[in-house]
């Protein structure tokens, strides 16, 4: 990772972990759909960067937002689950192009994108829920949750890439 990367990474760490904890976390809409932007860092990680780096950095993430949202471990959780299956979502996702490392996110069809997108987080939101949770009897919220939640931060997601794309331009 270049120095540029780095520097990049730094500022959408912290920038991404104050926009949830200080605006995302209070937003609730009809007591089950929240918006989790955060794990865009993870999504748009060097696809040529470290793994362990990754699942630590993700680690950090998700404690940090688990630490001003009170919810106990599950955001670094869900977080760490993301960050170690990526590679696979990848493969997936982008097939060969993901071997031979000429891949960039805003240059990939919008099918491809969407399915790699949706794929991680939908993973992320129900490991969330089914964390938070954590009863069976619960079962229908954590995936009324999941899905709600997630098509609201699918949704986040590719307003936040147009508008940084739309910047770099």
């Amino acid at each position: 990772m270049q120095n540029s990367e780095f520097l990049q990474n730094i500022i959408r760490f912290v920038g991404l972990a104050l926009l949830q904890i200080l605006v995302l976390n209070h937003i609730n809409f009809l007591g089950y759909i929240n918006p989790y932007l955060y794990i865009l860092f993870v999504l748009l990680f060097p696809f040529t960067g470290n793994r362990t780096l990754l699942i630590f950095l993700g680690f950090l993430l998700g404690l940090t937002i688990d630490m001003f949202s009170n919810t106990g471990g599950v955001h670094a959780a869900a977080t760490v689950l993301i960050a170690y299956i990526r590679p696979a979502l990848l493969k997936f996702s982008f097939g060969i192009s993901y071997e031979y490392n000429v891949i960039k996110l805003n240059q990939v069809p919008i099918s491809e994108r969407l399915l790699y997108i949706s794929g991680m987080v939908l993973i992320h939101h129900l490991a969330l829920f089914l964390l938070e949770t954590f009863n069976i009897s619960h079962i229908l919220l954590a995936l009324k949750s999941t899905l709600f939640s997630s098509i609201f931060s699918i949704i986040l997601i590719f307003c936040a890439l147009v508008l940084w794309g739309r910047k770099r331009s």
